[in-house]
């Protein structure tokens, strides 16, 4: 896709955006046994922490929409290619200004939090 409607933002700048106390939810779209193993830590409020399966999202738009009327939505997932399909669906199904953690989980342990468990 040329005209990408999707913004990226790397770890470090999801990290400053969050210590600035901007209102992010954090939407995890991996799977279960994978979220159980390595997580981004939740902001402090629980409602901006979401996870949902890729699988599942279509049938659990109530809580994106939610959460994007509150704030940013950043998807992720292990090395941001399910997140960047998710959110490309997502904007094409009327949900727009969803945000992709370029690098998913992966990059935020290499960039950010070594504490958080890597995984192939």
């Amino acid at each position: 896709m040329s005209n990408d409607p999707i913004v990226e933002l790397d770890p470090k700048a999801l990290r400053d955006r969050l210590d600035a106390g901007e209102p992010i939810t954090l939407l995890d779209v991996r799977e279960p046994d994978e979220r159980s193993f390595a997580a981004i830590p939740a902001p402090a409020d629980a409602d901006r922490d979401l996870f949902i399966p890729m699988r599942e999202v279509p049938g659990r738009l109530d809580p994106i929409r939610a959460a994007l009327a509150r704030g940013p939505v950043v998807v992720y997932c292990h090395h941001g290619v399910r997140s960047m399909h998710v959110a490309r669906w997502l904007a094409a199904n009327g949900l727009p200004g969803v945000l992709n953690l370029r690098g998913g989980v992966d990059a935020w342990s290499l960039e950010v939090d070594p504490g958080v468990p890597r995984y192939f």
